[in-house]
């Protein structure tokens, strides 16, 4: 069984079935219209460019009502870590998921991700690859996070590789952990040449890279 990386989560959302007063309604439809500027700015200017001042005024909200929803800078940080991972799961994780388990698992996989990153759900890009990026070399909550983040996000792939292997489609002696390194390479590559030169041409280069590799790697 591979890693499922977080199916069913979202940020900011109510329970199903849940009954909620006007207030609290109201409360989400602004968290999730908070996150979804945030989301935005940070995939193009980094998470250190959020503010609550910035949000309220951009948005026509009260200074007072964003703090009171996030509380501090922080945590407006790590909800819109949070909220790019419940988007991340939707737009890359979802739809390998209705592939069948294996190397078409591996392919749907990256196939979503480069849809991902060419439709510009954020604007600049990955989101984790932007933000990733400012954190690596600083420590803090936000950077436990967003490394948390990419840690599971390595770990999904391995998974689905790892599967790929038990199905017979890979070898048994293969290196998962190098297939997963140069898969994760090859998807990156191909959203910072696109997000720094506009050159889409690096989506077709990736996809042809990867489809080689896979061919490669598989036993049948």
């Amino acid at each position: 069984m591979s890693v499922r990386w977080g199916i069913g989560w979202t940020e900011g959302g109510t329970v199903a079935g849940t009954v909620t007063d006007g207030r609290v309604e109201r409360g989400n439809q602004t968290r999730r219209l908070v996150l979804g500027r945030t989301m935005a700015i940070a995939s193009v200017e980094g998470l250190e460019g959020l503010s609550i001042g910035r949000i309220a005024g951009e948005l026509g909200l009260s200074k007072s009502g964003v703090f009171a929803l996030f509380g501090s800078k922080e945590e407006l940080q790590l909800a819109t870590v949070r909220a790019a991972r419940a988007v991340y799961v939707d737009r890359v994780v979802r739809p390998a998921e209705e592939a069948p388990p294996g190397l078409a698992r591996v392919r749907r996989l990256c196939e979503a991700y480069l849809a991902y990153s060419r439709d510009r759900v954020f604007p600049g890009g990955c989101f984790f690859t932007a933000v990733s990026a400012e954190f690596s070399a600083r420590h803090g909550a936000v950077r436990d996070a967003v490394a948390a983040a990419r840690t599971e996000w390595i770990a999904y792939v391995r998974g689905l590789i790892d599967e790929a292997r038990r199905a017979g489609e890979v070898p048994g002696d293969l290196d998962a952990a190098q297939l997963t390194f140069e898969l994760v390479a090859m998807l990156e590559m191909a959203n910072s040449d696109s997000a720094l030169h506009g050159d889409d041409t690096s989506y077709d280069r990736a996809q042809a890279a990867i489809t080689a590799r896979l061919s490669a790697a598989s036993s049948r």
